[in-house]
């Protein structure tokens, strides 16, 4: 029991979900007899969903490996390619299936969904003491996650929150993804693009209808980025009416698109009371040599352009200093220190 505590002392001492994920299986791992220890996540929107392995360890594995947070969806095994595993995320109960080799499904949940599943295979059915250890070290891992859920998130949308993002920009500078897994499978030359969305005339809205209809307005916007971006899109409420949005895409061509389809599938929504509402959006791709602030600034100017050029419009930072419409003045500012 003593190596129980002491994998649950390590367990709460990260704040980074990756090495939380890699640290609860190498603890498994290490608990149980030889066995192969996975933790799987459901990510897509309905019907198009699809396994994100997390983290799993086999018997001849030094470290857990995992699937790249930026995996194309298409890649990635559908739910139903496992029938266990699905019956285990459905039921969010505890499933065990005999045979050989035995497989346990514990289903992993928040207070408002069911997420994912921790699989464990072994070549003898877990004993019933060993299982309630594995349910034990899942609560304090689950709460953990609640803990780190209620210091990230922002209380209203869910979206991350603003306080998260200078550590989250920091990870995508130092590395061409945005997770830290200790086996990338899959490298691409793709680049980063920050985005800075804000909804045109929020202020009329909560001066004309209120605060409640602001908030519902803003639950409502949180919910159409969710499902205009891919899962792995990092995703962040800065406050008020303003979101920025951490993206990796193959060239300007194809964030513009991204980011154009957001601005239209807002344009064609009804809000309840409101009615129509139109956003505005700046991008810019993010450079080995930025900080947070200076990606944000170029993405702010090219928000404030759309504003003046009529709003309802995405405009990208470089096209727009190409075009002569915006001087870089961060480039002319640039100190080269000996």
């Amino acid at each position: 029991m003593s190596r129980v505590v002491e994998h649950l002392a390590e367990l709460t001492g990260f704040r980074d979900r990756d090495l939380l994920d890699a640290t609860i299986v190498s603890a498994f791992r290490e608990l149980l007899p030889p066995a192969v220890i996975a933790i799987y996540r459901s990510v897509g929107m309905a019907p198009e969903q699809h396994w994100l392995m997390r983290a799993r360890m086999g018997p001849g594995d030094v470290a857990p490996v995992s699937d790249p947070l930026w995996s194309d969806l298409s890649t990635l095994p559908r739910l139903d390619s496992d029938h266990d595993r699905l019956a285990c995320l459905s039921c969010d109960e505890t499933l065990i299936v005999p045979g050989l080799p035995s497989r346990a499904y514990f289903a992993l949940s928040t207070e408002n969904e069911t997420y994912g599943v921790l699989e464990i295979e072994t070549d003898e059915p877990l004993a019933d003491d060993m299982r309630r250890q594995v349910e034990t070290v899942l609560k304090v891992y689950r709460n953990f996650h609640r803990l780190l859920d209620y210091s990230e998130r922002d209380t209203l949308t869910g979206l991350l929150n603003r306080k998260t993002f200078d550590d989250s920009f920091m990870r995508v500078v130092a590395s061409p993804y945005l997770d830290r897994v200790p086996d990338r499978r899959h490298e691409d030359g793709s680049g980063t693009w920050l985005a800075v969305i804000d909804i045109d005339h929020f202020k009329r809205v909560n001066d004309g209808f209120g605060h409640l209809i602001g908030d519902e307005v803003l639950l409502l916007m949180s919910r159409l980025m969710r499902s205009s971006f891919r899962f792995q899109d990092q995703i962040y409420r800065f406050g008020g009416e303003e979101f920025v949005v951490l993206m990796r895409c193959e060239n300007a061509g194809a964030a513009f698109a991204a980011f154009e389809r957001m601005r239209a599938n807002v344009e064609r929504t009804t809000f309840p009371q409101v009615g129509r509402l139109t956003i505005s959006i700046g991008i810019t791709e993010v450079r080995p040599s930025d900080t947070p602030s200076s990606a944000f600034e170029r993405a702010d100017k090219a928000v404030y352009h759309a504003k003046q050029s009529g709003r309802n419009q995405v405009h990208d930072y470089q096209a727009l200093i190409e075009a002569g419409k915006l001087v870089d003045a961060s480039r002319d500012s640039e100190v080269v220190l000996f």
